[in-house]
């Protein structure tokens, strides 16, 4: 997507003008592994234009592979986005209607050497949400990347602006049988899942651990996934969150070090632990291992603005260490 931000924290009816990025959750995924050293590559529809190619350039420039990029339809989508500060939220307007991923067809993509030497396919919930041939795309992404042999995760992601509650369920639901890594908030999980952790009101700040560990137990039970995962936000405010993940591997349970953040740019956050913690599966970390590194790299996203996660492994691991002084380093 074309990302259209307001600068210096104004709002929509004070800006003169839009700083402009691209991202989206499957992209951001992409470059963060990128950017950690392994090979990504990202499947999209965009239309054959200056825009399009704008935002596949952007993508290369991080050393995503996008050969497989179909061009063609009508447009790139669009998201507006106000940043927040203090007590007051940011704000996201969605022009999406006649994307080009939208329209997207199964025949736009060869799946077969799409997942030649492949180790691991990831999708979110944004993506079936657009299109009820966007929902048909996922599913045989999904399906045939497990015939393959290859790992499958999914960032539930739901989104209210883009779908029901009740399409989204029935669509996820469907979308689930087919992964074996799920990741996703409570929210995510209550809406697109029907499952929800008692004692928890992320608004308040309040999270219940025991909540958490209930509903992950049910969701591996129906779905037989390997790991389900969430990152915990307590939200201060606007400005500042307290920020862990909780992760299950069908016999243990790990919550990882809290961080306290200041928040620069959140959008990306839950983007950049899925893509810290496959990372962290990828190379051979322990479970426990690869969720602090998935919640240290996102507790950095916090600070860069931007769609896409900009830290290093050295910086992630230098900061799972325990230094968070945010001292200047010469």
């Amino acid at each position: 997507m074309l990302r259209l931000s307001t600068p210096d924290f104004k709002r929509f009816v004070q800006a003169d003008s839009f700083d402009v990025t691209y991202g989206g959750g499957e992209a951001n995924v992409a470059a963060a592994l990128c950017n950690y050293g392994l090979n990504g590559t990202f499947i999209s529809k965009v239309p054959n234009n200056a825009i399009g190619q704008s935002a596949i350039n952007h993508l290369r420039r991080y050393g995503v592979d996008t050969q497989f990029i179909a061009r063609g339809g009508e447009r790139l989508g669009i998201y507006f986005l106000e940043t927040g500060a203090s007590m007051r939220a940011s704000q996201v307007i969605y022009d999406r209607a006649g994307a080009s991923i939208a329209g997207a067809e199964i025949s736009d993509f060869d799946f077969n050497k799409i997942f030649e030497g492949a180790v691991w396919f990831h999708t979110t919930g944004i993506t079936p949400a657009l299109s009820d041939k966007c929902a048909v795309l996922a599913e045989t992404a999904l399906k045939t990347a497990k015939e393959k042999g290859i790992t499958t995760s999914l960032d539930l992601n739901y989104r209210k602006k883009l779908w029901s509650k009740e399409k989204a369920r029935e669509v996820m639901t469907r979308l689930c049988q087919h992964v074996d890594i799920c990741i996703g908030n409570e929210e995510d999980a209550e809406t697109a899942l029907g499952f929800k952790p008692e004692g928890t009101d992320v608004t308040k700040g309040e999270l219940n651990v025991e909540g958490y560990k209930t509903m992950f137990k049910q969701m591996a039970e129906k779905f037989g996934f390997k790991y389900v995962a969430s990152t915990l936000r307590e939200s201060h405010s606007a400005s500042d969150n307290g920020w862990s993940a909780l992760v299950y591997d069908g016999k243990d349970f790990y919550h990882t070090r809290q961080y306290e953040v200041r928040i620069v740019d959140r959008v990306g956050s839950g983007d950049s632990f899925a893509s810290g913690f496959i990372y962290g599966i990828v190379t051979g970390m322990s479970m426990k291992d690869a969720a602090e590194f998935g919640v240290a790299a996102s507790a950095l996203k916090h600070t860069i603005p931007g769609d896409l996660n900009h830290a290093t492994v050295s910086d992630v691991k230098e900061l799972m260490k325990g230094d968070a002084s945010g001292r200047v380093q010469r």
